[in-house]
C-alpha cells in the first residue's frame, strides 16, 4: 500500500530524510517512530505533497505520489501536525466543506458524515460550533475528515501529541477501531508505548535515516537489554554493587537507595536466573526482583544514541 524507495530531502546543508526506503503492506498498522526532528514529518509532508523531495520515490497504492499527487492520495486520508478548523463552522458543516472540495455528491457527504462522526465520537457535537471544542475534540474530527471519502490509506502525523491523558486514550481507542476494519495505517509517533499499543510493525529513524523496522514480535525478539529492580535486606555496600558489574551480562548497575539497585543486564530468562543466583550466591537476601520498564525503550535509546 506505501513504498517509499531511496527517499531524500535537504534543507540546505541539512538533510532531513537520508536514502529513506520502507515497504508498509496492506491491512498493516505501522509505527513510525523517532525522537522529535528525527525526520518523520518531512516523509509525511513528501508523502501528502506538501513539499517536494529532494530525490526518490514513493508510492501510494501503487501510483507515484511525487509524479502523480493528485490520482495518489485519492486513496489517501490524512492528519498532518496540529489540525486547525474554522470555528465558527460546525462538524456537519466542515465535513460538507472538505466533502464538496473533494467533489463528493451531497448525499454521499450528508451520510459519511454521520458514519464518521459516529465513528469517532462526535455525534452529540455534530451542531456544536468548533471554537468550542477542546484540542482532542479537534483531533478526533480531523480523523473523521480524513476518513470522509472512505481512503484505503490513513496518514496520522503524531496523532496525540499535545493532547491530555483521556485525549491520548480515546484517540488510540479510534485508531484501534480503524485497525479492526483493516485500513493501512501509516503513524508516527515520538512515543514508543503509543507505538506498542496500536501498531502491527515499527520503523524507527533517526537524523533521516532508517535505523530498524521489523513487526513488533521481533522487535521485542530483538531485544537484548533489560533492567532489573533488586531490593536487598540490609544496606548494600558499594563494594558489593562493584562485584556486581563485573558479573557475566551486566553492562551496568544503579544505585537506587540503600537496598534497592538496578541492574541493566543483557539476555532473556536465563540470564535473570543466573543473575538473581550469583546475587544469592553472594550471601545478600533478595526480598524482591523484578523487570522494571520496557525492553523496547531501551532497544529504541540504545539505536538512538548509536545514530547519534
Amino acid at each position: 500500500m506505501i513504498e517509499i524507495q531511496n527517499l531524500t530531502k535537504d534543507f540546505g546543508a541539512i538533510k532531513a530524510v537520508d536514502d529513506l526506503s520502507l515497504i508498509v503492506p496492506e491491512g498493516i498498522t505501522c509505527g513510525f517512530l523517532g525522537p522529535n526532528g528525527a525526520g518523520k514529518t518531512t516523509t509525511i509532508k513528501i508523502l501528502t505533497n506538501l513539499i517536494s523531495a529532494t530525490g526518490g520515490k514513493a508510492f501510494l497504492h501503487g501510483v507515484d505520489a511525487i509524479a502523480h499527487p493528485k490520482e495518489a492520495l485519492s486513496h489517501v486520508g490524512a492528519v498532518v501536525e496540529t489540525p486547525e478548523f474554522y470555528p465558527y463552522l460546525t462538524p456537519v458543516e466542515t465535513l460538507a466543506y472538505l466533502g464538496r472540495i473533494r467533489g463528493m455528491h451531497h448525499d454521499e457527504i450528508k451520510s459519511r458524515s454521520n458514519e464518521v462522526l459516529g465513528e469517532v465520537k462526535l455525534e452529540q457535537w455534530r451542531t456544536t460550533r468548533i471554537g468550542k471544542f477542546s484540542k482532542g475534540m479537534k483531533q478526533r474530527l480531523a480523523i473523521a475528515q480524513a476518513l470522509l471519502h472512505e481512503p484505503d490509506i490513513l496518514i496520522l502525523d503524531e496523532p496525540t501529541t499535545g493532547l491530555d491523558p483521556r485525549g491520548m486514550v480515546e484517540v488510540r481507542e479510534i485508531i484501534r477501531n480503524l485497525k479492526r476494519q483493516n485500513y493501512t495505517i501509516f503513524m508516527s509517533s515520538h512515543l514508543l508505548v503509543e507505538v506498542q499499543e496500536v501498531c502491527d510493525k515499527a520503523a524507527l529513524i533517526d537524523h533521516g535515516k532508517l535505523l530498524v523496522y521489523d513487526s513488533m514480535d521481533n522487535l521485542k525478539k530483538l531485544t537484548k537489554l533489560g533492567k532489573i529492580e533488586v531490593t536487598v535486606l540490609g544496606q548494600v555496600q558499594d563494594a558489593f554493587l562493584n562485584i556486581v558489574r563485573e558479573l557475566k551480562n551486566v553492562r551496568a548497575v544503579e544505585r537506587i537507595n540503600g537496598s534497592i539497585f538496578i541492574v541493566t543486564l543483557e539476555g532473556q530468562s536465563n540470564e535473570m536466573a543466573e543473575l538473581l543466583s550469583a546475587i544469592q550466591g553472594m550471601g545478600a537476601k533478595v526480598a524482591s526482583f523484578s523487570q522494571v520498564g520496557l525492553p523496547l525503550e531501551l532497544m529504541y535509546m540504545d539505536l538512538v544514541k548509536e545514530s547519534r
